[in-house]
């Protein structure tokens, strides 16, 4: 049976939800110390090795830093960058002391040339300071539902407890990829910018060589130090089907993700929930409620059903008239497994006008006879 909740847009806050519990371990052999594939939509799991077991990430860290600087706005706006932050080991995208770059720009330059002085310069400029920036890293962990996974740099350089598990990178994976500037970038095999002192033109090449290696793939992060070995967190679609794939400590990830894409496919499915009837309170009109309707939404799935998918409705007290058919209305946020998968759009089925005093409707002889004794 569908589910539907309707409430108020000031009123619904989620965090802590449920994570289901992964799948039995699968036969097929792997390099990997730990791995996981599962639906990009629902989170289920289609294969896993050692999933839930908390490691290091290297940078596929920079998934969450780029996640967070892409939800904290003014992307194009101009600044020098701090001079201590880019003063960092490793992988790089090449800034300099008084550098002008944007936030777009550094979130290119983690998520391409996986840059460490692109995630240190972020951590400073959006929290003053790299514990600062921890910290926000583990509130928007808990608040996806992460229960391995703790962060200690926004670079993915290794600190005391710094680490995650593979079913968690893919769950945070799922959780960037929804929104569409990430999955724009992470997916570019290059991208033109213009930084530095002054800003000039160069181009940033993307580490992740499974773009190019196999088809479908649009992400999305790779990440190597000598203590977690190589990492991969990845992203593909195929016939309207999306699978995401994570590895950790993988000496051979490029062919085990290829591997593990060309048996899950085989095994994931599509599945269309059918979406409620839904009216909405009206101010202003004629009539007290207005028909709203949605899109058709697939989702990739291992073995949910139509059924198993909840509703809620993210709506104001009202609607004001005057309202035309196809003007957006609300948002419909769809459940599964007491995990928010989508959030789709609500559209007004029809129109209506406005008007100043809505008509009396007629009393009949029995309510006026009430009427009369009360």
């Amino acid at each position: 049976m569908k589910k539907l909740a309707v409430i108020l847009l000031s009123a619904f806050v989620i965090g802590g939800m449920k994570i289901p519990d992964v799948c039995a371990e699968d036969e097929t052999e792997i390099s990997a110390k730990a791995a996981v594939v599962i639906s990009a939509d629902t989170g289920e799991v289609l294969f896993e090795h050692n999933s839930n077991e908390k490691l290091p990430m290297a940078s596929t860290t920079k998934i969450m830093t780029t996640l967070i600087c892409l939800e904290s706005g003014n992307l194009d706006e101009p600044f020098v960058v701090d001079s201590d932050a880019i003063h960092v080991e490793g992988s790089s995208m090449g800034l300099q002391e008084g550098d002008i770059v944007t936030k777009y720009a550094l979130c290119c330059g983690m998520l391409l040339p996986s840059g460490n002085d692109a995630a240190n310069a972020t951590a400073v400029k959006i929290a003053g300071s790299i514990e600062n920036f921890a910290e926000l890293m583990n509130n928007k962990a808990e608040e996806i539902g992460l229960t391995k996974t703790y962060f200690v740099t926004p670079s993915g350089l290794e600190g005391t407890g710094h680490g995650s598990s593979a079913y968690d990178m893919a769950i945070l994976a799922s959780v960037a990829l929804r929104n569409d500037i990430f999955r724009e970038i992470c997916s570019s095999e290059t991208i033109k910018l213009e930084y530095g002192n002054p800003p000039y033109t160069r181009w940033l090449k993307n580490t992740n060589k499974l773009l190019s290696l196999y088809s479908g793939t649009y992400g999305v992060k790779t990440g190597f130090t000598d203590e977690a070995g190589r990492c991969l967190v990845s992203a593909c679609e195929r016939d309207g089907k999306n699978l995401i794939c994570v590895t950790l400590n993988d000496r051979n990830d490029w062919n085990d993700h290829i591997a593990l894409y060309d048996k899950c496919f085989e095994l994931a499915k599509t599945v269309s929930p059918e979406l409620p009837e839904i009216q909405l309170d009206i101010a202003g009109s004629d009539r007290d409620k207005i028909q709203v309707t949605a899109e058709k939404v697939d989702f990739t799935s291992f073995s949910a059903n139509a059924e198993d998918f909840e509703f809620v409705v993210n709506a104001p007290p009202f609607v004001y008239a005057p309202v035309k058919e196809g003007d957006k209305l609300a948002d419909l946020s769809i459940y599964y497994n007491n995990r928010e998968i989508k959030q789709i759009p609500l559209y007004s089925a029809e129109n209506a006008d406005y008007i100043l005093h809505k008509p009396e409707k007629k009393k009949d002889f029995i309510t006026k006879i009430k009427e009369f004794f009360s």
